[in-house]
């Protein structure tokens, strides 16, 4: 059961889950992060820690697609195994629905 990050993320990418992640599954895009499903152990630490509640585990209805997009771009996009600086808007995106449509493939 590997965590995925969710639309939540978009625009906020907070990036607290990284600094918790005992294997190093994240992956940063341009707008979000994803996380590697075959890197995930389970282990649950990243979604309290994240702010925007992004991370749910894939049995969650809340994962619908985007438990694929997570595999897909885990793929492509670099890993990151650091916090970064979040986007200086964040707080305005956190929270917001309808984010889906704001997500880019670009790493």
């Amino acid at each position: 059961m590997p965590y995925v990050v969710t639309e939540g993320c978009i625009r906020c990418k907070y990036m607290d889950c990284v600094s918790v992640c005992p294997v190093d599954c994240f992956y940063a895009g341009e707008t979000m992060l994803v996380i590697h499903p075959d890197e995930c152990i389970d282990c649950g630490v990243c979604e309290p820690e994240c702010p925007a509640a992004a991370i749910v585990p894939d049995t969650d209805p809340r994962a619908g697609r985007w438990t694929q997009i997570n595999a897909e771009y885990a793929q492509k996009w670099p890993n990151i195994t650091q916090k970064g600086t979040p986007p200086e808007d964040a707080d305005a995106w956190n929270g917001r629905d309808g984010k889906a449509a704001l997500f880019s493939p670009a790493p």
